[in-house]
């Protein structure tokens, strides 16, 4: 096995044609990532009719150039002007656009650069070794485990409210009512449509996004004439360059959050149709849980930017991994790569790696190199992008507007869709002035359409409703969800109350019970482990209390 590893290593790394052609399709991807509404998707297909004349290895190699790319070209954009490129870095916005303007752009660049290629060729080592293992883990999963996730998922408005609870849930509710306009997927029943044909196809993802964080943040930017004038940045005068150095030693010595992000974007990149709109606000939430200073998250926390942009590299792993050794897609990319590979008669599957393994370790290898050529490319488009804090908001306004406007009706090339973007931007606008945090909105219109969707297959199913509780892993998630809505108020409560020295022991031993109900001896192995820790935690903090 390592001899064919070596093998397609070779043959992609010793050919000069190949290198190039992933070198060109990087540079694609990270223009296509960078530029609002522009997707990676949209980027990858307009690549594929150049991939016909070549060899599979070649054509493969330049898609994951783009694909590479685009996942880290979205935190350029997202961060110096608060717009995210993609819907995958939605959440390295958060605390990447404030520290830029807190003065810091070259750190926050650094930052999200590096902790994306940190995060991708954690994914690149866990896709050469464990490929054909971890694939069938998203064969497990039918509707009622994906509605599961997506509840555990939502949870997270609780997390993304901040100290305003009531209006986070408000925020989301909303995001969640305006995926629920439109015709209904399942039956072709048009709500809350009143009698609008425009109105009657839903509001598409892009629009809604880019009009919440696009348009809003202008509109706060321009608002008065002293603000319009200025730059993005208030030191345009000094020179800004790349901190490199010092976002590798940050990134690095957040070890811990970078391996957790990666393994939740590895995971969710299994799971079919999840992606890394779900995994980048799944790893910063995880991230704010988990961090002693959660206070600074939202205002340019270090965790903040390094979870998020782990993660989406690491789902495009994940992703790879169902298509190559299941023949599944985990989106719209790799269900293009699956196209251009049956182009060339070659038809992935379960036994496609032990068919075909110099073509398939080729490719993960050249997912592996992608990673390289998007660290030295991006390293000098970064430079390039740095240019932007200098300009007058009024005219960097104006730019963007106009490429939004662009990028939005390319999308449907409907100019219905720009109208959305106007009006989500002016309701956006309206909610930062009155408080509302715009983060559990977008996670609302993101996770809605998919909850919906996968509740109406589960119920069209079977009609038995235990199923949501039976089923190991809809059970898991279900559980993680109550974990995770009373983890906040577990953080603020008091440390020498019993709520707060019984939660996490009861939690693993909560957590341990669905793992137990899945037929695997390694998983029931995690099960016991779980089980015994957190009842000798209980035990030791029981008498202690007793004692006391």
């Amino acid at each position: 096995m390592f001899d064919v590893i070596l093998q397609a290593g070779a043959s992609v790394l010793l050919d000069p044609l190949t290198l190039g052609l992933m070198g060109i399709g990087t540079l694609a991807g990270l223009l296509a990532g960078a530029i609002p509404g522009f997707t990676i998707a949209m980027g990858v297909i307009l690549t594929l009719p150049f991939t016909f004349g070549m060899s599979p290895i070649q054509g493969l190699a330049t898609m994951m150039g783009v694909f590479v790319g685009g996942l880290s070209g979205g935190l350029m954009s997202g961060m110096l002007t608060g717009i995210p490129g993609t819907p995958s870095s939605v959440a390295t916005t958060f605390d990447g656009f404030p520290l830029v303007r807190s003065g810091k752009p070259g750190l926050a660049l650094g930052l999200g650069l590096w902790s994306s290629f940190f995060g991708g060729i954690i994914s690149a080592i866990i896709l050469v070794a464990l490929a054909p293992q971890l694939a069938f883990l998203g064969l497990e999963f039918g509707p009622w485990d994906y509605f599961a996730l997506i509840v555990f998922a939502l949870t997270i408005t609780v997390s993304l409210s901040g100290d305003n609870m009531v209006k986070g849930l408000i925020a989301g509710l909303l995001g969640l009512f305006a995926a629920c306009v439109g015709e209904d997927e399942i039956n072709g029943v048009a709500r809350f449509a009143f009698g609008s044909d425009h109105i009657r196809q839903g509001f598409a993802f892009l629009p809604v996004l880019i009009g919440l964080f696009a348009f809003s943040q202008l509109l706060s930017d321009v608002e008065d004439n002293v603000k319009a004038k200025s730059p993005l940045m208030a030191k345009t005068a000094d020179p800004v360059r790349v901190e490199h150095r010092k976002a590798i030693a940050l990134v690095i010595s957040n070890w811990i959050n970078l391996c957790r992000s990666s393994f939740i974007g590895i995971f969710t990149g299994i799971l079919p149709a999840a992606g890394g709109s779900i995994s980048n606000i799944l790893a910063y939430d995880q991230a704010k849980k988990a961090a002693k200073n959660r206070d600074e998250f939202g205002k340019g926390a270090v965790d903040g930017i390094i979870a998020p942009e782990a993660a989406n590299n690491a789902t495009a792993g994940g992703a790879l991994i169902m298509m190559m050794a299941l023949g599944i897609p985990g989106d719209i990319v790799t269900a293009v790569m699956l196209g251009a590979l049956m182009i060339h008669n070659i038809i992935p599957g379960p036994s496609f790696i032990q068919d075909e393994p110099l073509l398939a370790y080729g490719v993960f290898i050249a997912f592996f190199a992608a990673h390289f050529f998007m660290v030295g490319l991006q390293a000098f488009s970064l430079r390039v992008f740095l240019l932007v804090t200098r300009i007058p908001m009024y005219v960097l306004a104006s730019v963007i507007l106009a490429y939004c406007a662009i990028g939005v009706f390319a999308l449907h090339n409907i100019t219905f869709d720009i109208w959305v973007m106007f009006v989500f931007g002016v309701v956006g606008y309206f909610m930062r002035k009155l408080g509302f945090p715009l983060a559990p909105m977008i996670l609302g219109v993101v996770l809605g359409k998919l909850a919906e969707l996968n509740i109406a297959r589960a119920i069209g199913t079977s009609d038995d409703y235990f199923l949501f509780i039976t089923r190991p892993w809809s059970l898991f998630f279900l559980l993680m969800a109550i974990v995770s809505v009373l983890f906040p108020f577990y953080q603020n409560a008091s440390k020498n109350t019993l709520f707060s020295k019984l939660f996490v022991p009861i939690s693993m031993m909560v957590l341990s019970f669905p793992l137990f109900l899945m037929d695997s001896p390694v998983r029931m192995i995690i099960a016991s482990i779980l089980l015994l820790v957190g009842g000798y935690f209980v035990y030791k903090r029981m008498s202690t209390l007793q004692a006391t």
